[in-house]
């Protein structure tokens, strides 16, 4: 180099001598620096949209959407006209309109109020704490065509978890059947959402304190049947029992119905279950799987304790085994695999069956349709149980680290514990409202006329006609 810019003419014959090559050298320099720095750029702007993208929405998923739209079919043929069949065939004939106008009654409610205020106590968890959702989403402020949940429509996921706002309150209908004002069930009903079940689907499912905790309750072990069965046993404590409690009661009317709605709600659980996965996957696969082997095996289960017992086999035990283990294992449902559920199912039919007669003979309580002891006893069970039976290698279980099981076992019993004792102090709380205004029971005249045709104007069977 001191060669060349010392010698000015050789520097510019060495120059002139090179220039074509060298013009070659630096416009194949630049040209591969303009090829990296455009390369950069379109790196930069491809990563800002994947950025700006996953700030935005997922795109609907069809066929999410579609599974969950059926889902949501499923659970509410679940109350109307499962739950109403199931309960009606098993009150007397005078009582079974009362029944079916009961369902009928809270899902219109229910729904009227979950637009207008539960869901955004249920799900707002954006204004909301921990123990309470905000009120952002009143009256389903914001919720329009372009809102989305996850994968699909928030419409659709509104309407889904408003099925089980009905249902809920649904199954405590079987503890107060052939006594209870109308008025009053209505009263009981509005009061109860709000201050038992709305608080209990937040901290759960919507982002509240147990959700937080990481508490497991895939379909509603600790949201609809702990909550339900609790307040059940509490209201059939409050209003009394029917009259001939506990020995001479009259049996079912119509077992036939028993059976009809039962098969409607084993075949509604399914989208119960399967569809709180929330899309159509392999976990909505194996909750549909478990969810029909612990129902199937608690029915048998039933059937040899009830044929141990009594030395028969009766339709509404069958029935009312299958439903125990659809409720036992609606919390564990996205956790067990098939073995897990077959257990479930034993322990549903073994542990209900004598919950009811604990409650019936022990506790001297007319929970006329066994609503705690079914629901309430087989939803706290199945929530205890998938912190054993979900574990990681433990009869297929899925999703719970073994190192971890024990505390997870904790985290369910504190849920549970506060789920319980609060159900119980608020039932306590709106009886007593309900008592001092419009009042609870009917009169003695009304039980023994039969609600149907006293409440109702109506009669089931119009044999003269």
């Amino acid at each position: 180099m001191g060669f060349m810019f010392g010698m000015k003419d050789a520097s510019v014959k060495v120059s002139g001598r090179f220039e074509p090559r060298i013009r070659k050298l630096v416009m194949k320099k630049y040209c591969h620096t303009m090829k990296s720095f455009g390369a950069f750029l379109a790196m930069l702007f491809l990563s800002s949209g994947v950025l700006f993208a996953a700030e935005e929405a997922p795109p609907i998923d069809s066929g999410n959407t579609a599974w969950m739209i059926t889902a949501t079919v499923l659970v509410l043929m679940m109350t109307l006209p499962g739950l109403a069949l199931f309960y009606g065939g098993l009150v007397r004939a005078k009582n079974v309109l009362s029944v079916l106008m009961h369902c009928y009654a809270i899902a219109g409610l229910a729904s009227v109020m979950w637009v207008a205020v539960l869901y955004t106590m249920s799900f707002d968890h954006q204004e909301g704490g921990k123990w309470l959702g905000g009120f952002g989403k009143t009256f389903l402020e914001g919720v329009g065509l372009n809102s989305r949940s996850g994968d699909i429509p928030e419409t659709v996921f509104v309407m889904f978890q408003m099925t089980f706002a009905i249902i809920t309150p649904g199954l405590i209908v079987g503890a107060f059947v052939e006594r209870m004002k109308f008025v009053a069930v209505m009263v009981f009903t509005a009061l109860w959402l709000v201050l038992v079940y709305a608080p209990a689907v937040y901290w759960v499912w919507g982002g509240g304190i147990m959700f937080q905790w990481g508490a497991i309750d895939l379909a509603g072990g600790i949201v609809v049947h702990a909550t339900a069965g609790v307040s059940a046993l509490v209201l059939a404590k409050m209003i009394g029992p029917r009259k001939g409690f506990p020995n001479q009661l009259q049996p079912p009317h119509s077992p036939g119905l028993v059976m009809i709605g039962a098969a409607l709600l084993w075949v509604g659980w399914f989208g119960f279950n399967a569809g709180s996965q929330l899309g159509a996957s392999e976990a909505a696969g194996m909750t549909m799987l478990v969810t029909h082997i612990s129902a199937a095996t608690a029915a048998l289960v039933w059937c040899i304790v009830e044929r141990l017992k009594t030395g028969k086999t009766g339709v509404v035990g069958i029935a009312t085994g299958m439903v125990a283990g659809l409720a036992t294992i609606t919390p564990a449902s996205g956790n067990v695999g098939p073995m897990g559920a077959f257990v479930i199912g034993i322990s549903a039919g073994v542990i209900c069956y004598f919950a009811c007669g604990f409650v019936r003979h022990k506790l001297k309580i007319d929970d006329s349709l066994d609503v705690f002891a079914v629901h309430g006893v087989g939803g706290i069970l199945g929530t205890i149980m998938v912190a054993f039976l979900g574990v990681e290698g433990v009869l297929g279980g899925l999703g719970i680290n073994e190192e971890t099981a024990m505390a997870q076992l904790v985290v369910q019993l504190k849920s549970l514990g506060i789920t319980i004792v609060w159900s119980a102090v608020a039932t306590v709380i709106i009886v007593l409202i309900i008592k001092k205004t419009v009042g609870l029971r009917v009169t003695e005249e009304v039980e023994f006329e039969g609600l149907d045709s006293a409440e109702h104007g109506e009669t089931a069977y119009n044999f003269d006609s």
